[in-house]
């Protein structure tokens, strides 16, 4: 089963939080295709400025956006005026008062997602995938990980035939639930056509006392509060 659903999912409620906290009755629907639509767009903005995820709140009239960025210096702008910016840009998805926290990741080797959308961007660059990705394999066991896996599927090399190929170092239990395992896709448009990439990180497992306090903080070790105060 591991192997099948999606590690984060199969986590969530043990080890990871919701990456959406809200209640909602009739309106579920409503906010939920919100959820998808700002997130979307904050990807698609910001694609440039490593965003690993956004993590949602709702609090009456509140919507309280959580991003999770390498580089908050892009995000943030000059005395904040990027996020004044995307702030207003965001209104257009909801009628609630919007409010951005911007928190740095410091080990962007670390973070399954970044690491699947560096070897993505490299690829379109036409870098050799392998090299890429033993690269990429290199300098996360380098931050202390203790296993990574990478896969890339798609026309490898501009070959006629797709394949899939993947690299492994270290281990990675995809069915412990107390294994905290990264996850991480992206997609690289190449002139031969799209290629995917999947990033999986196993960081450590999490002892029993760790887990009778709850699922983890989204503030993982790598992790720390943005420069720029919530707007």
């Amino acid at each position: 089963m591991g192997q099948k659903v999606h590690p984060y999912g199969f986590r969530v409620g043990t080890l990871y939080g919701w990456q959406s906290n809200w209640f909602a009755g009739k309106h579920y629907a409503e906010q939920l295709h919100e959820d998808i639509a700002v997130r979307g767009f904050i990807k698609k903005k910001l694609y440039h400025a490593g965003i690993s995820k956004v993590i949602i709140e709702r609090t009456g009239d509140k919507l309280v956006a959580n991003i999770y960025t390498a580089r908050p210096g892009i995000l943030i702008g000059k005395r904040g005026a990027e996020i004044d910016i995307l702030r207003d840009d965001l209104k257009q998805f909801s009628s609630r008062d919007i409010f951005i926290n911007v928190k740095e990741i410091r080990k962007a080797e670390l973070d399954a997602q970044l690491v699947a959308e560096n070897i993505a961007t490299q690829l379109e660059r036409r870098v050799a995938f392998r090299r890429a990705m033993k690269k990429a394999m290199i300098a996360t066991m380098k931050f202390g990980a203790e296993g990574i896996r990478l896969q890339c599927s798609g026309r490898l090399g501009g070959a006629e035939m797709g394949r899939r190929e993947w690299y492994r170092e270290g281990r990675v239990p995809l069915h412990t639930l107390r294994a905290e395992v990264d996850y991480g896709l992206a997609e690289a448009r190449t002139t031969y056509g799209i290629v995917g990439v999947k990033c999986w990180i196993f960081k450590g497992e999490v002892g029993d006392k760790e887990l009778r306090k709850g699922p983890l903080s989204h503030d993982a070790p790598g992790e720390v509060p943005g420069p720029g105060p919530g707007r």
